[in-house]
């Protein structure tokens, strides 16, 4: 069963994506969460727990389907693939480096920034090995 449905989207969202983009979205997005949440859903059924928890739990996801929306893509290699330059016509545009002035490779992430800020103060974010 899936953790958000179309119209609880339209709700919590004013980005007009559409019901087959939500669709193609949700299964990746659902996944990213899971993977941050340590799977609580997948162990706790999630119309049993705490609404407010429930409810910042799909406003995340709203979050993370906004963001690869947005970016067009749903995998870290697509989101962090960017040629380094191009030219079309007489004109050509070229990327800065990827590197920043520490060395480091600056890369965006595969789970929105904004999906921490809702799961935050939840307890979702909880690290701790968990017994089933």
């Amino acid at each position: 069963m899936p953790y958000l449905t179309f119209e609880e989207f339209k709700g919590l969202t004013s980005k007009d994506i559409g019901d087959e983009a939500f669709n193609a979205l949700l299964p990746k997005a659902s996944a990213i969460l899971d993977n941050i949440t340590n799977h609580f859903y997948v162990h706790v059924d999630i119309e049993k727990d705490n609404k407010w928890r429930v409810n910042k739990f799909k406003d995340a996801l709203v979050a993370q389907i906004e963001y690869f929306h947005v970016l067009g893509a749903t995998s870290y290699e697509e989101i962090n693939n960017s040629p380094q330059s191009f030219t079309a016509g007489r004109t050509s545009v070229t990327n800065p480096s990827r590197y920043s002035s520490t060395g480091q490779n600056e890369t965006k992430p595969l789970a929105a920034e904004d999906v921490y800020i809702y799961l935050e103060g939840t307890g979702l974010l909880n690290r701790a090995v968990m017994v089933w």
